[in-house]
């Protein structure tokens, strides 16, 4: 059976904010003071949320407990609030799946994870479905994504999309005429995608939906602590602290983490951020952030011109060293 390709998505005047859930699941966050929220504390801020009016929520089979929390609070929502939701998961990294391993046995491993997110989160059908590793659109011939493909043609996933890690996965991911719905990781320090192109190839796939994740760089850029700036960016970390620290003055922004979001929401390609909460302060702090005004095209452009250049190894918290 073929579906319909997707139509476009509005042009995203007002990016939407989306619920990242990876906090809920598992310890996270190189600025968490908090650890993971319990069980009643997870269900608390996604309750929270429903309330607020953030409808759509980001999580993946590989963020622990994430997709089962989700699961129970969905269910103890109001049938009018249940349905106004839209979870977006992520495949499993198929961490465990052989380099070699045949199309039978990658279908099973795909179907796998499908169905466990399901379970988990008491769907029949899972609304959005991304990859996690961009490199499943490749891998083992092809076999996850047409496992992916099939599936979606049975109507048991909706929309289907892949999360990236850089610009160069990003523009392999746009030139897959399936793909719907891409992540990807930006914030006001990174000039890798403007560089690559990335929102012009975004511009020819109006049928894309894009949300931004890492807007706040894991609570670093929110949080001005001189010693996190120091581990991330080295030597250059006063310098760094220094010009968003600046900037949050030199454009009237009541935060750094003000100042990060509405630099993200003034991208014109943008449909949703990504930020989580682990308490539900941070959670109601990070929606009137979204009440506030953008910045205005010429404050955008002065600060992508006096960003600091800063190595792409520093923005992926991946290779950031731990404590």
């Amino acid at each position: 059976m073929s579906l319909p390709a997707h139509a476009p998505d509005p042009a995203p005047a007002a990016p939407a904010l989306v619920l990242g859930t990876v906090q809920l699941g598992l310890p996270y966050g190189i600025a968490n003071r908090s650890g993971q929220p319990d069980e009643a504390m997870a269900g608390a801020i996604l309750a929270e949320a429903a309330a607020l009016g953030i409808t759509q929520w980001d999580t993946a089979r590989a963020y622990g407990e994430a997709e089962a929390r989700i699961g129970k609070a969905r269910a103890a929502l109001p049938a009018a609030a249940r349905a106004r939701l839209e979870i977006l998961t992520k495949l499993s990294p198929l961490s465990d799946l052989p380099a070699d391993a045949g199309p039978a046995a990658v279908g099973a491993a795909v179907s796998a994870s499908v169905e466990a997110s399901r379970a988990a989160l008491g769907q029949d059908r899972l609304d959005t479905l991304l990859l996690h590793r961009a490199a499943h659109l490749d891998s083992h011939g092809g076999a996850v994504w047409m496992a992916c493909r099939a599936l979606r043609s049975t109507g048991i996933v909706g929309r289907l999309g892949g999360s990236v890690q850089s610009p160069a996965e990003a523009l392999r991911a746009l030139a897959e005429p399936a793909l719907t719905h891409i992540q990807l990781p930006l914030n006001l320090l990174d000039g890798r995608w403007a560089a690559a192109g990335v929102p012009e190839a975004l511009a020819a796939r109006p049928d894309c939906r894009v949300h931004v994740r890492s807007a706040l760089l894991q609570g670093l850029i929110g949080g001005l602590d001189p010693a996190l700036y120091a581990r991330v960016f080295g030597a250059d970390g006063p310098a760094v602290r220094l010009f968003v620290k600046e900037a949050v003055a030199r454009f009237g922004r009541a935060s750094p983490a003000d100042l990060a979001l509405a630099y993200v929401r003034a991208l014109p390609f943008v449909h949703g951020i990504v930020v989580g909460a682990e308490t539900l302060d941070q959670l109601r702090a990070n929606r009137a952030a979204f009440a506030a005004p953008p910045l205005a095209p010429e404050a955008r452009a002065a600060l992508e011109a006096e960003r600091p250049a800063v190595p792409a190894a520093t923005l992926d918290p991946a290779q950031w060293s731990r404590p």
